[in-house]
């Protein structure tokens, strides 16, 4: 009896850890790709912890609870396992199995169990996943502290690869805001011609880039990528990965995908949008979460 206790409460503990890895793994990355975006070093530790980092720490708090008090932690589990099936609903499988199953289970696991030595359980459920998130974090935040930021948010005529655009001024031509596909296109075709004013009349100065365009546009510390698109594939390839810089992107927005022209290959119901580090996807064109926007752009002659 005293060795199956041992061997469930380590079940336990192993669940935990890889739980808690795994959502600290992705909120470390997730944080540096869609967020530090705030002028604000607090608000940007504070979207980490409560944003990215809230799963991993429920996982682990839930652990250290219930190594405690039993019959709390117990409790605890299962609340929270009763309340996720409420608030995740409409989630995938993969997100169901990674949150909504474990929290009965584990708590079951360590109501029954009792891992042995104890501290070693503390030790492992604490500082696994804190290393995880730590070591992610120094990388991806040397990254982000060397992103290039000259604050020119006007009209930026960029060289690309086999073609120069103007790119929108910050304004209603390249808002910080989410946009759907027939949005940025109506605005587009009613922009003024400095990009700043919605008329009432169609213009048709301006209109969104092609996929081809925005991946041969795309720039690292202020030279082109080298980006290739391959219709084929649907992929897009850089000689060096560019990333979230000017004059392109706004490094302190939350916007971190623009809208292309161009309608998926398979489907029309979707376009291809691009990330600021050079992926292509597809999208449905009602999308219109705050992160995906866009940047109106016209046709200039060369420099």
């Amino acid at each position: 009896m005293e060795r199956r206790k041992v061997i469930l409460g380590w079940v336990g503990v192993a669940i935990t850890v890889i739980i808690a890895g795994f959502w600290a793994y992705w909120g470390a990355f997730e944080n540096f790709h869609e967020g530090w975006y705030s002028t604000s070093v607090w608000q940007n530790m504070s979207m980490f912890l409560f944003q990215y980092l809230i799963l991993a720490i429920v996982f682990v708090a839930l652990a250290l609870i219930i190594l405690k008090w039993k019959k709390i932690g117990l409790v605890l589990h299962l609340l929270l396992g009763g309340f996720s099936i409420y608030f995740f609903s409409g989630a995938n499988l993969v997100l169901r199995l990674l949150i909504i199953i474990p929290f009965a289970l584990l708590g079951l696991l360590y109501f029954y169990g009792e891992p042995r030595p104890k501290k070693w359980a503390y030790r492992l459920i604490i500082f696994v996943p804190l290393i995880i998130a730590v070591s992610i974090s120094v990388h991806q935040g040397i990254k982000v502290a060397q992103r290039v930021n000259d604050q020119d948010f006007g009209i930026r005529v960029v060289q690309g690869r086999e073609t120069v655009l103007a790119w929108a001024p910050r304004g209603p031509g390249w808002p910080d805001k989410g946009v759907s596909w027939e949005e940025a296109q109506e605005i587009c075709r009613h922009l003024s011609a400095d990009g700043q004013t919605i008329m009432e009349e169609e213009q048709n100065i301006w209109r969104l880039p092609a996929v081809e365009e925005a991946v041969h546009s795309m720039m690292i510390h202020g030279e082109n990528a080298g980006g290739v698109w391959d219709p084929a594939t649907e992929k897009a390839t850089y000689d060096r990965n560019p990333d979230k810089e000017t004059p392109l992107w706004d490094i302190h927005s939350k916007v971190i995908y623009y809208w292309t022209a161009d309608n998926s290959l398979t489907d029309d119901s979707k376009a291809y949008i691009i990330v600021y580090n050079g992926g292509v996807f597809p999208r449905a064109k009602t999308n219109s979460q705050d992160y995906l926007s866009f940047r109106a752009v016209k046709k200039v002659s060369a420099p």
